[in-house]
């Protein structure tokens, strides 16, 4: 298993487009810390990155790479190697390689300018939605055979996720708009990764203030030990559950 995840670590890490990724994320957050005086500002303006682009990439580049391993995969099958442990040195490989690249074009930057509990908790939500996501998009790649579809279907994920989910919760607070929805909003919040990182974030930057009674729920729950514990391990599912049900998957597909 340490050769597969070793093989694959350096395969990705060779590769152009993580690379680029790497590169990019370096020079936007080190662009953003340079150019505002504030860093807490800049810090504001890593968030989307951090909650839209980064699962973006994680997402796709995984169920590429899972696609393009093909004949990989089947090579290892046919050896005297369990699939389960197949199967988790590709996540194992792919969620190291990716993680690295995140903390070198972002967390590196964030912790020369904004080295307090705020860009820890950044670079902490960072690192946990590429795990979640790499997840994802193995869980993808498992459904189907066919690459189109396996990598039309992660892009749908993201988009539910990132945007779908959001406007649906906002036109079910519209609807019932006279009822105390606030304190069902943080069970909700634990249906979305990136609504769970998103919160743990502006808990952080003590933007929650502007958000009302809400934004009070919030704190109340997520703004002490015992929540940011319950976070993280609502995160953690996210990305345990995904892999496991992509594990079974691929342990009965007939390559």
């Amino acid at each position: 298993m340490k050769k597969i995840v070793k093989y694959v670590i350096l395969d990705i890490v060779q590769n152009k487009i993580v690379l680029i990724y790497t590169f990019l994320l370096l020079l936007i957050s080190l662009s953003v810390f340079i150019l505002e005086s504030n860093p807490a500002k800049g810090l504001l303006s890593l968030l989307n990155i951090v909650l839209i682009l980064i699962p973006l990439i994680c997402i796709i580049f995984s169920t590429i790479y899972i696609y393009n391993s093909a004949e990989f995969i089947e090579l290892l099958v046919s050896q005297p190697i369990k699939r389960k442990s197949i199967w988790l040195s590709l996540f194992t490989g792919l969620a190291s390689s990716l993680c690295l690249a995140f903390f070198i074009g972002t967390g590196i930057p964030v912790l020369l300018y904004h080295p307090d509990a705020t860009g820890t908790m950044m670079i902490a939500m960072g690192l946990c939605l590429t795990l979640v996501f790499v997840g994802i998009a193995m869980l993808a790649a498992g459904f189907t055979r066919d690459k189109a579809k396996g990598i039309g279907l992660s892009i749908l994920l993201w988009l539910f996720l990132s945007l779908i989910f959001d406007a649906l919760v906002l036109f079910a607070l519209f609807q019932f708009q006279d009822y105390p929805l606030e304190r069902i909003m943080v069970f909700i919040s634990f249906f979305n990764p990136i609504d769970l990182s998103r919160i743990q974030i502006l808990l952080q930057m003590d933007i929650s203030a502007l958000m009302g009674y809400t934004g009070a729920i919030f704190r109340e729950f997520f703004g002490n030990s015992l929540g940011i514990v319950i976070s993280f391990i609502g995160l953690l599912l996210w990305g345990l559950v995904p892999l496991l049900l992509s594990l079974r998957k691929f342990g009965k597909r007939d390559l």
